[in-house]
C-alpha cells in the first residue's frame, strides 16, 4: 500500500495484479496527482480501479477523468443514487471536473466485493459503513490494512448522544480484525491493544 498525499485528501494505491486508488482529492488536483504517481514510481497505466469511498467533491474530484484514462470506476450499488449529487458544486466553483459516466463503472454489492477484489490480486472486502453519509464504505484488507474515508474514530463515539450508527459501523469494521486505520483527513492509526472498551469486540 502507498499513500499518496497531494492536495486536503489522502488517496491510497494499492498494489494487485490490477492497482486500486481509494479516494481522490478534488477537482483541479489531477497535476499533483501525476506528480504524487510519479515520486512513487507509479504510471497511470497501473491504475486498473478507483474506488470513492463516498461521493464527497474532496473524494470523487478526478473519478471522470481518471475513467477517461482507463481506469475502472468500482461502484458499489449502495452508492449508484449518489455519484452525482455534488455535480453543482463543482459547475458552481468553474473547476476542470468531468463527470463520471457510472454507465462504463464496475457495479458490485459490498456481498460479491471479496470475490471481485480477490480476481484482481486484491485480498479483502468492502463493506458498508453508513455513520457518516449513507453513500461511505470502508474497505478493510486481510493484512489488516483499512480505509474508511471520513468515518469518524471510535474515539467519538460517546461523544455523541446517538451514536449507535457509527458504533455499528465500527463493530463491523473490528469483526474484520483491522490493525491499521487509514483515515482520509487524519493520521494512521494502529488498533493492536487500543480499542475503547465500549467497542471491544
Amino acid at each position: 500500500m502507498i499513500k499518496l498525499k497531494y492536495g486536503n485528501t489522502n488517496s491510497f494505491f494499492i498494489q494487485g495484479g490490477s492497482g486500486l486508488v481509494v479516494d481522490t482529492d478534488y477537482a483541479g488536483t489531477l497535476p499533483a496527482f501525476y506528480k504524487a504517481l510519479k515520486q512513487n514510481n507509479i504510471k497511470v497505466r497501473d491504475i486498473g480501479y478507483v474506488l470513492a469511498t463516498h461521493y464527497h467533491p474532496d473524494h470523487m474530484g478526478l473519478v471522470g477523468e481518471l475513467m477517461g484514462q482507463g481506469v475502472t470506476l468500482l461502484l458499489i450499488d449502495v452508492q449508484k443514487d449518489f455519484v452525482h449529487f455534488l455535480d453543482a458544486i463543482f459547475e458552481r466553483d468553474g473547476l476542470p471536473y468531468v463527470p463520471v459516466d457510472e454507465k462504463q463503472a464496475a457495479v458490485i454489492s459490498c456481498g460479491e466485493s471479496r470475490a471481485f477484489l480477490k480476481s484482481i490480486g486484491i485480498h479483502g472486502e468492502i463493506i458498508h459503513t453508513p455513520s457518516h453519509s449513507e453513500d461511505s464504505v470502508s474497505l478493510v484488507l486481510d493484512d489488516g490494512d483499512c480505509f474508511v474515508g471520513d468515518l469518524d474514530p471510535f474515539e467519538h463515539i460517546e461523544a455523541y448522544e446517538d451514536n449507535r450508527a457509527l458504533k455499528n459501523d465500527w463493530e463491523h469494521i473490528l469483526s474484520l480484525n483491522p490493525k491499521r486505520v487509514f483515515f482520509a483527513h487524519r493520521p494512521e492509526k494502529i488498533l493492536e491493544g487500543n480499542l475503547p472498551l465500549a467497542i471491544k469486540m
